[in-house]
């Protein structure tokens, strides 16, 4: 699939309610490399192998959650065009400057149906993976410090709406629908999961009644041993773990999810397969979601089925 249009998602806001405890958090537990501060107090992150200067921002708040996900398109053209095609269906768009975000351009800012905050941008400065363009080494050592993902890779989010915020990611911004989960009736949607990439997903939903909520964000690790080198260092770093490690039936990613201080949850995996638009979506009915969820225990806990910032 040639990469047009929306490429893939490049970062996300979140509200932490220590920011020097989280700042130690995702600097030395997780492993991501911090890129800069700002005159608002936010705190910038990447993943060791991420080249764009950020991709995960923090901001101290009285209440933990997602401010808001960013998409990175092919192009300024294609910008200019994503914003049209958004007002002309309906969406009231809004434009932040460049530079509001560190080292970011433009971006093109919009509400969808499940109550959370998108954004669209083309440019963000490369800084680099630590490694030059030319004749690089496969990794670097600072890959060893901490839980050390490659990437932030997507987001599961919690809203109601899902039938027309289906429509708006597939009709409008280009993703294609990869795998759901139907409810009791097995015609309505439980959970979308949908992808702009040859990904499995790099977003997903859930039915909620409350919009704007944040399941959680999740990390890409490189295998599965990996994934249980990110379970030891949380548990010598006394994290709250949720779950895992398991294996998802959903997207067959390895997995295992913990939470941050503020109590945001994350995940860390591996794994997954390849998808293409072309592909039918796999279907799962209510009876099967918690195979389809947790593939091994095939039930689910109640904390990760409720708990959302």
């Amino acid at each position: 699939m040639a990469t047009s249009g929306v490429m893939r998602p490049g970062h996300i806001q979140l509200r932490v309610l220590d920011l020097d405890e989280s700042v130690n958090f995702y600097r030395n537990v997780l492993g991501l490399v911090e890129t800069g501060r700002d005159a608002a107090g936010r705190v910038y992150f990447k993943a060791w192998d991420e080249r764009d200067h950020n991709s995960v921002v923090l901001r101290e708040a009285e209440q933990a959650g997602m401010d808001l996900m960013g998409f990175k398109v092919k192009d300024r053209a294609t910008l200019e065009q994503l914003d049209k095609d958004l007002q002309a269906y309906g969406v009231q768009t809004e434009r932040i400057p460049a530079g509001e975000l560190l080292e970011t351009g433009e971006r093109v800012r919009f509400t969808i149906p499940t109550g959370h905050v998108m954004e669209l941008y083309a440019d963000k400065t490369d800084v680099g993976n630590g490694q030059p363009y030319t004749n690089p080494d496969p990794w670097i050592p600072a890959a060893e410090h901490g839980i050390a993902p490659h990437r932030f890779d997507h987001c599961l989010l919690y809203g109601p709406n899902l039938e027309d915020n289906l429509k708006l990611f597939t009709e409008v911004l280009g993703f294609h629908l990869v795998e759901r989960v139907l409810l009791e009736d097995g015609k309505s949607l439980l959970a979308t999961f949908i992808s702009c990439s040859h990904k499995a997903h790099d977003l997903a939903f859930v039915a909620h009644p409350e919009p704007g909520k944040l399941h959680h964000l999740s990390f890409l690790l490189g295998s599965w041993e990996q994934v249980l080198r990110a379970a030891d260092i949380m548990s010598m770093n006394r994290v709250s773990i949720d779950i895992g490690p398991t294996r998802h039936g959903i997207t067959r990613g390895t997995t295992i999810y913990a939470f941050d201080p503020s109590g945001n949850r994350f995940e860390t995996f591996c794994g997954g397969y390849e998808t293409y638009p072309d592909h039918a979506p796999i279907t799962w009915t209510f009876d099967e979601v918690g195979a389809g969820i947790f593939y091994h225990d095939r039930k689910l806990n109640e904390r990760f089925l409720t708990v959302v910032t």
